[in-house]
Order: C-alpha cells, then sequence, then structure tokens
C-alpha cells in the first residue's frame, strides 16, 4: 500500500492464479499508462493504454492471448471501461477484434452502455478496428490442458461438476474430450493528478464456459467500479464476483470511511477460500492489491 494524495497512481493486474513471473508484463502495462498520462493528463487514456499492453501479451487471457472457447474454434472477449467524467462502456461476447477495451471505449461514446455479439462486431467494423489475430499456437495449447483436465474428476470450475458442460453444450461442433483425463481478466485503475478515477478491464472470458457466457468484467459493479473516491477492479471466476456485486461492494466500504486495504481484504473473504479472487484499487490516498493466491501486478506512483 502507498499514500500519496492527489498524485499520479496506476495499478494493474494480469489475473488472480496467473504465475508472479507474469509481472514484467504488468509493469509495462503500468509504464505506458504513466506514458500516457503525461501525454493527455487523462485518467481513462492511461488505464486504456496499460490494458491494451496486456491484451498484446499473448500470455495473458485477453486480447490476442485469449483462451479458445469448448469447441477450439471460438472466442468471446469481454471488455469495460469507466471513470469520474462520466465515461461508461462495455462490450460482450465479442469475436473478431484485436484490442477489445478500443470497442469498450467506443461504445462510451454511443447512446448505450453495452453491446454484444453480432451488433458489438459490427461496431468495431464501423470505426475500424483491427480484426483479432489468427489464433497462435499458445492458445491451443492451452485449449488442450483444458480439455484433459475437464475430462478428469477434479472441477475446473469451484462447485461445478464437469459433466454439466456436456449437459448443457450448445456449440455447433460435438464435445470431443481425451479419454483421460481459465477464468482470469486483466486490468487498470489509475488516479489522475486532477482527482479523476478510471477503471479499465479485458477479458477472454471463461475457460470452461458454455457459448454466450458473459462473467464480470463487463457488468458495472461486479467485476468494475469507479466513483469520486476511487477506481476498483476484480478478477477471478465471474460467477462467484457478479452474486457479490464485488467492485461496488467494496467502494460501500470506502464510503463508509474503511481503509482502502482493510476493504480489499474484505471484499476477498466475500468470496470462497477456494475460489481465486483478486482486487487492486485507487483512492485519493492509497493505491493497493489484494488477493487471495498470487495475482500478478504493477504499480506506479508518483
Amino acid at each position: 500500500m502507498t499514500n500519496k494524495e492527489h498524485g499520479f497512481a496506476i495499478v494493474t493486474h494480469g489475473g488472480a492464479g496467473e504465475p508472479l513471473e507474469l509481472s514484467d508484463g504488468c509493469e509495462q502495462a503500468a509504464e505506458a499508462g504513466h506514458a500516457k498520462f503525461k501525454q493527455t493528463a487523462d485518467a481513462l487514456e492511461a488505464a486504456i493504454a496499460a490494458v491494451l499492453v496486456l491484451e498484446e501479451d499473448e500470455r495473458f487471457n485477453a486480447g490476442t492471448g485469449s483462451v479458445l472457447c469448448l469447441d477450439g474454434e471460438t472466442v468471446e472477449m469481454d471488455a469495460s471501461i469507466m471513470d469520474t467524467r462520466a465515461r461508461l462502456g462495455a462490450i460482450a461476447c465479442v469475436r473478431d477484434v484485436r484490442n477489445p477495451i478500443l470497442l469498450a471505449r467506443a461504445v462510451a461514446d454511443t447512446p448505450h452502455v453495452l453491446l454484444c455479439g453480432e451488433g458489438a462486431g459490427r461496431l468495431a467494423r464501423a470505426l475500424g478496428l483491427e480484426r483479432a489475430q489468427p489464433i497462435r499456437d499458445s492458445q491451443v495449447d492451452k485449449h488442450q490442458t483444458l480439455l484433459k483436465e475437464l475430462a478428469a474428476s477434479v472441477p475446473v470450475m469451484p462447485g461445478i461438476d464437469n459433466r454439466m458442460f456436456e449437459r448443457f453444450w450448445n456449440y455447433q461442433t460435438p464435445l470431443q474430450l481425451p479419454t483421460s483425463a481459465a477464468h482470469d481478466t486483466v486490468g487498470a485503475v489509475v488516479r489522475g493528478v486532477d482527482g479523476h478515477f478510471a477503471v479499465a478491464a479485458s477479458t477472454g472470458g471463461s475457460a470452461p464456459s458454455l457459448l454466450g457466457r458473459v462473467g464480470d468484467t463487463p457488468i458495472m459493479g461486479s467485476g468494475f467500479y469507479a466513483g469520486p473516491l476511487g477506481a476498483i477492479a476484480a478478477t477471478g471466476v465471474g460467477e462467484h464476483i457478479v452474486r457479490q456485486m464485488l467492485a461496488r461492494t467494496v467502494y460501500g466500504w470506502l464510503e463508509q470511511g474503511m481503509p482502502l486495504q482493510q476493504a480489499l481484504q474484505r471484499g476477498i473473504d466475500l468470496i470462497d477460500k477456494d475460489v481465486v479472487t483478486g482486487l487492486i484499487a485507487v483512492t485519493k490516498s492509497e493505491a493497493a492489491a489484494c488477493s487471495n493466491t498470487h495475482m500478478p501486478t504493477g504499480k506506479i506512483v508518483e
């Protein structure tokens, strides 16, 4: 935790449960956000710049590194942005966009706050946003590992029987599991020297998941929130985060005067300890991260 009121601050994360070796990517993202803020003096633009770095790093489950859906072919991505200048935008189940965070930012300029699926994809084409990169070997490798885990007896999602995915299978291609036998987000929160706050988040979705699944990332108050007291981003299993409205719940404790680190830890404690969960946040005087497992992060405070 770092205390410095009204100075610039940025915290980034690469997903709860991801190896700490990925912290270098989160640090690079924080540096990119810092550099962008020096150019624009805009907290939201800084948060987006940071997330763009993470979307371009195939080690993370976002953008070019997004996990493949269970059919091994489809990618469905979500993203969101919010700041204290009334900018709010999110997208869900987007397939053919290289950088979903840019599309989420574009939605904030429309009459809406959330677009999904085909409509969001058409907006991306109308705006000339770059299409997704071809599927990479690293994505295929992760998918094969997931299939092996799904065929085993140990639940790949906490509290969910693996056979549930076979029962409710809704892909066009048949389910093909081996005879033997990921749910993360990237995000950034920023405090500008002018006292404004911003948050940006992006994810390649949950693995495993049914087609059309939407987690916490594009849902305001669950995976992200920004208000006059600060900005918060969550990561972990979206189905658990949504049930707690985690980001807004933590913000509520800040409104009651609770110190940031205490509020973050209380938020983590709302989720079952066996469910990987992480939070990052900035307030007027603090910048912090908290998780119940290892979580790569980056931070700059001036």
